[in-house]
């Protein structure tokens, strides 16, 4: 098994994530506004957004935890 997340592997999960959610959020706007161009509008925004976020997001988790975790020997106290 590999700990290494690729690039597109991180935008593909980021983008599937967010259909989910504008889904949701465009749901709600129509449900309180009645307003389909509304509901579109705000959902379309906050998914690129959010896709451009997550993905920062993604990236930097990676860099930071699994690669650096990966790239040094833990040591335990009291283990030579």
């Amino acid at each position: 098994m590999t700990t290494s997340a690729s690039h597109l592997e991180s935008l593909l999960k980021a983008v599937s994530w967010r259909i989910l959610g504008s889904l949701t959020t465009g749901g709600l706007v129509y449900g309180f506004t009645g307003n389909w161009t509304a509901a579109l509008s705000v959902g379309g925004i906050e998914a690129v957004g959010k896709i451009f976020l997550f993905y920062c997001h993604e990236r930097l988790w990676h860099h930071r935890f699994v690669r650096g975790i990966t790239s040094k020997k833990l040591v335990v106290k009291g283990e030579a």
